[in-house]
């Protein structure tokens, strides 16, 4: 029989919380992280979006200046919430050949990438910074977490888009299970808030436009959804073989009970219209955990406020879930706190598990007008969840067609 997985220990810096306490009363609360941008670039590269949603913490203000000067944002946000994780889960001892990282991102060290390239232009090569290509890999922040913690028991990068962050609790739930390591800090993190990126995804018509009102502009299932809203951070959650917690005394949060991950294979950019691909992650991680539509009370939906996005998903829902789906409180949390790109499946992780221990599903926020092609029980005011032996699920969908889901259920 599988080994059961568990999860001890949470951390996150994102834009409604530079740490897990706050970042969950924010949710409850329905906070919105979205703020316009102040940089001069905005005006200076004339771009078509404004606004983005900030960490309220910088990593900067965590971190010492001799750390943070060799990481890239990326990296620096993935050592605080991993830092704030493994505290939180209270290892004093562990077996370091037994100890594994899979720390996610979706694009990686562009800031670095793209300061190290001005440099080469403006200045010439002997300017570029030795420590430039450790600092741009996408490897950076699960390299950085491996050398922090003392992790040798492997540092894995899942980078699959927007499905990044909950692929890399997948190979976390693997790893313990098929039993190359007993404790794994696995999560995400994304730093993109760069003139380049805003103006590629605002190319595609990804982001949306409300300049005027970014505080409302995140607005999944609304009938005014008109694309996300560019979000920056990162989430960390520590996994554990059962046996593993319960041999040292430790506080247990939920039970990783299943995950998957699938592809549609349909498309570079647009999901799968019928939500086929994402309809066969669900029904595959609720299978993996053992878990019957239900006993499914919650869900965090991937929910990116974009006009093509929303519907599949909910096709999806509908397909796994069937008519238990009208008893399953919805949050979108991406409405307070935008996307996070390859970072949003492990923040989504954490808040999912929040739910789970905290028996309260966070906050959709701006949802006025609900698409009624999507009838969803959508959670606009916290909601309390039932007692008793619960589940909920969490959503990841990328481009290139990524679909990841997590199953968490209730100890």
């Amino acid at each position: 029989m599988a080994r059961k997985v568990v999860i001890t220990g949470l951390g996150a810096t994102t834009p409604i919380g530079g740490d897990v306490p706050t970042m969950w009363k924010n949710a409850l609360k329905g906070v919105s992280g979205a703020h316009t941008l102040e940089d001069d670039w905005v005006a200076k590269y004339e771009l078509p979006v404004h606004f983005a949603a900030r960490a309220t913490t910088p990593a900067t203000e965590v971190l010492s200046r001799v750390e943070a000067k060799r990481m890239d944002p990326s990296t620096q946000f993935a050592v605080v919430a991993s830092r704030e994780a493994w505290a939180d889960a209270g290892i004093t001892e562990v077996d370091h050949d037994r100890l594994a990282v899979a720390f996610a991102t979706g694009i990686g060290g562009v800031w670095t990438l793209l300061d190290a390239w001005d440099t080469l232009r403006e200045k010439g090569p002997r300017r570029v910074l030795p420590m430039t290509v450790p600092m741009l890999m996408p490897n950076g922040p699960a390299a950085a977490v491996s050398l922090d913690l003392g992790a040798r028991a492997g540092a894995h990068t899942p980078v699959s888009a927007c499905a990044s962050g909950t692929e890399a609790v997948h190979m976390g739930l693997d790893l313990i299970r098929s039993g190359k390591a007993d404790v794994v800090v696995c999560g995400g993190a994304e730093a993109a808030i760069h003139p380049m990126p805003i103006a590629a995804f605002a190319s595609m018509q990804a982001l949306s436009r409300r300049n005027d009102d970014p505080e409302h502009a995140s607005r999944p299932y609304d009938l005014g959804r008109d694309g996300f809203v560019m979000g920056e951070g990162a989430g960390a959650l520590v996994l554990e073989a059962e046996e593993h917690a319960l041999a040292r005394g430790a506080r247990i949060y939920a039970e990783l009970a299943g995950t998957s991950v699938t592809a549609d294979a349909y498309h570079i950019t647009a999901p799968d219209p019928q939500g086929l691909g994402a309809t066969r992650a669900l029904k595959a991680a609720m299978f993996d955990g053992r878990i019957q539509p239900e006993d499914v009370v919650h869900v965090n939906a991937h929910a990116t406020s974009t006009p093509v996005g929303d519907k599949p998903e909910y096709a999806a829902l509908k397909a796994a879930l069937g008519k238990q789906l009208d008893n399953v409180a919805v949050s979108a949390t991406k409405s307070q706190m935008g996307h996070l790109l390859g970072a949003s499946g492990a923040v989504e992780a954490v808040l999912t598990v929040m739910a789970i221990y905290d028996r309260k599903a966070p906050v959709t926020i701006n949802l006025e007008h609900q698409d009624p092609e999507i009838p969803l029980d959508v959670v606009t005011s916290a909601r309390d969840l039932p007692s008793g032996s619960i589940a909920a699920l969490s959503n990841s969908f990328g481009f290139g067609g990524h679909n990841a889901v997590i199953a968490v259920r209730s100890v």
